[in-house]
């Protein structure tokens, strides 16, 4: 186990809401509501707080259960993951329940799921693996540790680039590979495999508890069940964003700390674009890391700078 000792920064301007209600499931597996349209289709399912502490998805899913939204054809999910560490979360220390044991979004590689190793988070991963395995379309909603633009995280393949243009927010997508740390969800399986059409979309929607992050939450998943036929264009009120072009872009280099002892040049949120190849971000120990070409993009800065896990991703708009 990890602790989590990160001061907050950043006012929390939402309240969790109370999913006790959605316990029991549908089908056997808790936190987990399945519902069947009888006609053919795809199965779509929305997902929130794989990370305990990110509650514009927690937010929008309930908001979505309590309109009693159901699948005009096939079938769709939706789903609570890491329900341990979001019924500990802490407004007075919001930083401390990402999770229980480790972190639930890389625990997605099928030889840990299938090994011995043991956690609060194996035991609900592999709980909700086989309702997971039915899934076309998954649509995970996140949130960010700093205040910095919205990105929609694609994964390393075409297809989901392909389902984030048709969805049309946030203005920023983001092809990328992962961590090194473990795989995540949206990477699990045939969602990461270029022959297979099941896809899946991460979004992150903001700074985990600014007010902002709700309506992208809710306003993207809506849009995410449009194009997935799961319901009809139009047929769920939700707010706007101001119409804006898609940028797209490709994770260059993922910044994997190396040493015991990482820092950053300077102060960075993410999004920023840095014009120079060779400017200097920070060290990781003695060795110096610098953008490895010109018109980097920053990818999530992190706060959690320890040994194997990722600092930050580089990225270079597509052509």
């Amino acid at each position: 186990m990890t602790t989590i000792n990160i001061p907050n920064a950043y006012p929390v301007e939402l309240s969790p809401p109370d999913l006790s209600t959605y316990a029991k499931g549908s089908d056997g597996v808790p936190y987990i509501w399945t519902f069947d349209s009888g006609a053919p289709g795809p199965h779509a399912m929305v997902s929130a707080i794989v990370h305990g502490n990110e509650l514009s998805g927690a937010i929008a899913v309930d908001w979505l259960l309590n309109q009693d939204v159901r699948p005009s054809a096939g079938k769709l999910s939706f789903a609570f993951m890491n329900i341990a560490a979001y019924a500990a979360f802490d407004p007075g220390d919001p930083n401390a329940t990402r999770w229980v044991d480790e972190d639930f979004n890389r625990v997605w590689d099928v030889a840990v799921l299938d090994g011995e190793r043991d956690s609060v988070e194996l035991r609900r991963a592999r709980e909700v693996r086989p309702v997971l395995d039915t899934v076309d379309f998954l649509f995970d909603i996140h949130t960010m540790q700093h205040l910095a633009p919205p990105l929609m995280m694609s994964g390393r393949h075409a297809k989901s680039k392909a389902l984030a243009a048709r969805i049309g927010v946030p203005e920023r997508v983001v092809g990328d590979h992962g961590h090194a740390a473990g795989r995540r969800m949206r990477d699990y399986q045939e969602f990461d495999d270029p022959a297979s059409p099941k896809t899946a979309l991460l979004i992150e929607c903001g700074q985990h508890w600014e007010a902002a992050s709700e309506d992208l939450a809710k306003l993207s998943a809506v849009r995410f069940l449009e194009v997935v036929g799961m319901v009809p264009q139009g047929s769920i009120a939700v707010g706007g964003l101001p119409e804006a072009r898609q940028r797209f872009f490709t994770v260059v280099e993922a910044v994997t700390i190396e040493s015991d002892s990482f820092s950053f040049a300077r102060e960075f949120t993410g999004g920023e674009i840095i014009t120079e190849a060779g400017t200097l971000l920070g060290h990781d120990g003695d060795r110096p890391v610098v953008t490895p070409a010109d018109n980097i993009m920053l990818v999530m800065p992190s706060m959690r700078l320890w040994k194997g896990q990722t600092a930050v991703r580089l990225a270079r708009e597509d052509d």
